[in-house]
């Protein structure tokens, strides 16, 4: 999709491709956990970058959620509780990414990084239809 980085709609095809990653869950023993909570913060990443652009709004190159969703607020979105609940999911866009000193992550915390991924793109989703 060249030339469509200030495309909305691009964005959000980018945030569904990233869920549908992390929805697969563990197709092999190789998946890591970690690397399914990266696609759900990636997923929830790009779906609210795709709700900024909607509002003409430039947005850093950051990974950190909580920013983001700071962003939507300065820009007069009402972002419900549910969706500022995925602030948490920054933690799986750089300490997780790579191998290093942090505990396992296990199916409770994949699927808690899912569902609030989920909660982000469909918010995000009704919000574009409008």
């Amino acid at each position: 999709m060249p030339g469509e980085g200030n495309n909305p709609k691009a964005w959000l095809l980018r945030a569904k491709g990233s869920l549908a990653r992390a929805n697969a869950g563990r197709l092999a023993p190789e998946v890591l956990y970690e690397d399914l909570c990266f696609d759900a913060q990636q997923a929830a990443e790009k779906a609210l970058k795709a709700l900024l652009l909607a509002c003409k709004r430039p947005f850093p190159k950051t990974h950190d959620i909580g920013l983001l969703l700071q962003q939507l607020v300065a820009a007069g979105i009402d972002v419900p509780e549910e969706v500022c609940a995925a602030e948490v999911l920054s933690f799986y866009a750089v300490v997780t990414r790579y191998p290093g000193d942090y505990p396992d992550l296990d199916e409770a915390a994949y699927l808690e990084a899912l569902e609030l991924a989920r909660r982000v793109v469909a918010w995000v989703e009704a919000q574009l239809e409008c």
